[in-house]
């Protein structure tokens, strides 16, 4: 990065092609990128704004697993999410945006990315996420998994923390702060991670980057 892009982003300063060039250049050299308070200001406004006055009723208990093998289990998870479809203005402007990244990265890196999925998460005080990965090695589903937070004035002693893990074997990993526009992205299938009790109301984005898996018999993205 050169030094004008540095003091960019160092500032807040950052436009796309900035902050598309930084996820690139991290994911390539460390499999994972931290960028704080770096979604453009436009973005973090119509997100959070749209959050404000959507209804409760709109989200639904978290599970894990996918299809037939779906379930709700709360000693893992405890968060409630709600799927972003582009049915209002919000949600389109961030489907856009994380569009222009998968070409970004499709042409910086060459990863194949075929399709995009994210939700809303609302983590309620006392609400985690046990250790997991988002991807099993191997398997041609989730490649990029991206974490963006919309909470204003979040401190340390609101928890909450993204734990991303660089092994199976490290028990220590980065904490990240859930801070209003913090965008974090990361090799689905390399980085197990954790989120951990939050003690007040918690928001963010959760969204994957897939490739294409459809068969004769099923179309992907599944949902």
């Amino acid at each position: 990065m050169s030094a004008l892009a540095h003091k960019q982003f160092m500032t807040g300063d950052v436009g796309d092609d900035t902050l598309f060039a930084k996820i690139a250049a991290d994911i390539r050299e460390t499999g994972y990128s931290i960028n704080p308070c770096a979604l453009p200001p436009h973005l973090v406004h119509s997100l959070s704004s749209h959050l404000a006055v959507m209804d409760e009723e709109k989200f639904n208990a978290a599970g894990i697993g996918r299809d037939n093998e779906h379930m709700n289990n709360s000693f893992v998870r405890r968060d409630s999410i709600c799927w972003i479809n582009g049915d209002v203005s919000a949600g389109r402007e961030w489907l856009d945006w994380t569009g222009r990244l998968k070409t970004y990265i499709n042409r910086k890196l060459i990863l194949g990315l075929f399709s995009f999925e994210s939700h809303f998460a609302h983590y309620s005080p006392g609400a985690f996420y046990k250790r997991h990965v988002d991807a099993f090695r191997g398997e041609a589903n989730r490649v990029l998994t991206m974490v963006v937070y919309l909470n204003r004035d979040w401190t340390e002693d609101d928890g909450g923390e993204l734990v991303l893990y660089t092994s199976d074997t490290d028990q220590d990993g980065i904490k990240v702060t859930p801070a209003m526009g913090t965008v974090v992205v990361f090799l689905s299938e390399e980085f197990p991670h954790e989120v951990l009790p939050s003690y007040r109301d918690r928001f963010s984005i959760a969204g994957w980057y897939r490739v294409n898996t459809s068969t004769t018999d099923r179309v992907d993205p599944p949902r």
